[in-house]
């Protein structure tokens, strides 16, 4: 792939905007990211300015210098102003932007108490904690010090059901250990997806320690023949616990406590996934977790827990089959486990097991959304990558690496991946991209059946949990059409993931974004031709000069479904017009 070179600008010389810390500066990126979300879904139209942006919600005039970006996204400078009634401009408050709102009052409430969670957890790390310096970090130390939080969604940092206590006691930044609490349930209630036998699983995970489980197990009256048992997290346990109906079969003796046991964990960035303390080696857990981020409440969903093995079983043997794939790797989810599937508990006590890295000696891994981060002292976070390897060389191996490889398993075999920032890790040596691992497909990963190709038989998801029997639907992982396969992958590797790393190298480097975005359209559907897969990128429709993305703000307010998606310029195949408008 040939990057041009727009410019000559050392990147180690150009310093970006360093990540502020006072109270003023939360706000106006709360607000910021906000008014991005409300414009870029279609809420209010934006009037371009010389290098401003202006719209209307409501009565409301408001404006902010900023510019649209790739695939029309708005990309807006603090502060954001409104229109004062006798004339004039004056900052923005954000409870004004949220009445102006599209929607009922219920959800601009709920949307205004998590924008506030989110400034005041945001102002407790800039007052308790210092921020890391990040690029020597081993990966599961950096995967937790990556404080910034969703770069789209105004509520990066909700965490709605965390108090501050809770906050810096669990949340990956404060980086505090923690030990899961256990509950043992009759075997009636618990279903389990594990590689072996469960002695054998439960020894792997626990050592010495399943012992003093089984030990206060029998204590209580029970034995591991009448009883299974599932960890939890602390904050999950101490919340379900108090409530119904947990509350009653504790108390009844059915349920029962067994405390704390195993190996320390800390918490990821996406904060239900923990990584072992002690040994970077050891799998992750992910986690049910009653607590509200982003736009979701991050329990485990009862029918995407035990079906997540086959699922990650049969996508690692599609990557291996295929050596155009030898730069990819998955992160299998081996084993699962969850209580009360059909009942009031369903998805709030469940746990998913995951691989962590497997690094050769000189490699070192970084999630992919590390990539756009700045470190305190201003620079960016990968600069001193580019000063080694120069900007395109760079650019173009990081495409070749980890672009392509999720590109072609759509392309070629029919699977598409979510492949957001989160779960994508780069793997490099000293900065040179190398190979890309992919994580986290429970819930997300997606298939045509009419559109597989070249792999093993799709697992039978249906016999393992009934919801997913029958034709596909859309709702579970077998979708109805490669287009809508296509759009889980651009919206998510494309609209609001490379973007976050074409904007940085925009600012930091000088890179002209439109000629990247079309050199990269060039680029995919070359690589259909070079491996004969025409045809297929064809039934993609991804050279519309549109691309459909999911609308996360206006599902968070519960606008109507036709509102939850949006059609976007293609930056990928722009129109010549495009291409005129942008000097490319």
């Amino acid at each position: 792939m040939s990057w041009h070179p727009e410019v000559t600008a050392r990147p180690e010389a150009q310093d970006i905007e360093a990540p502020v810390i006072e109270e003023s500066a939360i706000e106006e990126r709360v607000l910021r990211q906000l008014a991005e979300a409300v414009l870029f879904e279609g809420m209010a139209e934006a009037a371009p300015g010389d290098r401003r942006l202006s719209w209307r919600l409501g009565e409301r005039r408001f404006r902010a210098a900023g510019t649209l970006g790739p695939f029309g996204r708005p990309r807006l400078a603090a502060p954001v102003e409104m229109a004062r009634a006798g004339g004039g401009w004056q900052p923005a408050p954000l409870a004004a932007l949220i009445e102006a709102l599209p929607a009922g009052p219920e959800h601009r409430e709920r949307l205004l108490a998590e924008l506030r969670q989110t400034v005041a957890l945001c102002r407790w790390n800039a007052e308790a904690l210092r921020a890391p310096e990040r690029r020597a970090l081993p990966f599961g130390a950096l995967d937790a010090a990556l404080w910034e939080g969703h770069p789209y969604h105004p509520c990066f940092k909700a965490r709605t059901g965390f108090t501050l206590d809770d906050h810096a006691r669990y949340g990956p930044e404060a980086a505090q250990a923690f030990r899961l609490d256990w509950l043992a349930l009759p075997r009636s209630a618990v279903t389990l997806s594990l590689p072996g036998s469960e002695e054998a699983f439960w020894r792997a995970t626990l050592g010495a320690e399943w012992d003093l489980l089984g030990h206060r197990l029998h204590e209580a009256g029970h034995s591991p023949g009448s009883h299974a048992v599932l960890p939890v997290h602390p904050w999950q346990m101490r919340r379900l616990a108090g409530t119904e109906p947990l509350r009653s079969r504790l108390a009844e003796g059915g349920a029962v406590a067994l405390g704390t046991a195993g190996p320390r964990y800390h918490a990821s960035q996406s904060l239900r996934t923990l990584h072992a303390c002690d040994d970077p080696r050891a799998p992750s857990v992910k986690l049910a977790l009653s607590v509200v981020s982003t736009s979701s409440l991050r329990i485990l969903d009862p029918h995407f827990v035990l079906t997540a093995p086959a699922l990650s079983d049969w996508l690692a043997d599609i990557v291996a089959g295929d050596p155009v794939l030898g730069r990819m790797a998955v992160l299998r989810e081996y084993a699962a486990g969850i209580a009360d599937r059909d009942g009031p508990l369903a998805g709030r006590l469940a746990a998913i097991w995951r691989e962590s890295p497997d690094l050769a000696p000189g490699e070192a891994a970084v999630p992919f959304n590390a990539l756009p981060a700045v470190e305190p002292d201003g620079t960016a976070f990968v600069a001193p990558w580019l000063a080694r390897y120069g900007l395109h060389a760079w650019l173009d191996r990081l495409v070749e690496v980890a672009v392509l490889p999720v590109w072609h398993l759509l392309v070629a075999h029919g699977v598409a991946l979510e492949a957001h920032g989160q779960n994508m890790i780069l793997v490099h040596r000293d900065g040179w991209p190398e190979r890309v691992i992919l994580r986290d497909f429970h819930e997300s990963a997606e298939y045509a059946p009419d559109f597989l190709a070249g792999v093993p038989p799709a697992p039978d998801l249906g016999a393992i949990d009934p919801a997913h029997a029958g034709p596909p639907d859309d709702r579970f992982h077998a979708m109805r059409s490669a287009a809508t396969l296509a759009e889980l992958v651009t919206d998510s590797l494309f609209v609001f993931n490379l973007t976050e790393v074409t904007r940085l190298l925009g600012r930091c480097c000088g890179l002209d974004e439109a000629g990247f975005w079309d050199r990269l359209g060039r680029r995919l559907r070359r690589h259909a031709a070079e491996h004969g897969l025409a045809d297929r990128f064809a039934r993609l429709g991804v050279e519309a000069p549109r691309l459909r993305v999911e609308a996360l703000l206006a599902r968070k307010l519960g606008l109507e479904e036709a509102r939850c998606s949006r059609l976007v310029p293609n930056a990928l195949f722009p129109s010549p017009l495009t291409l005129l408008r942008t000097g490319s």
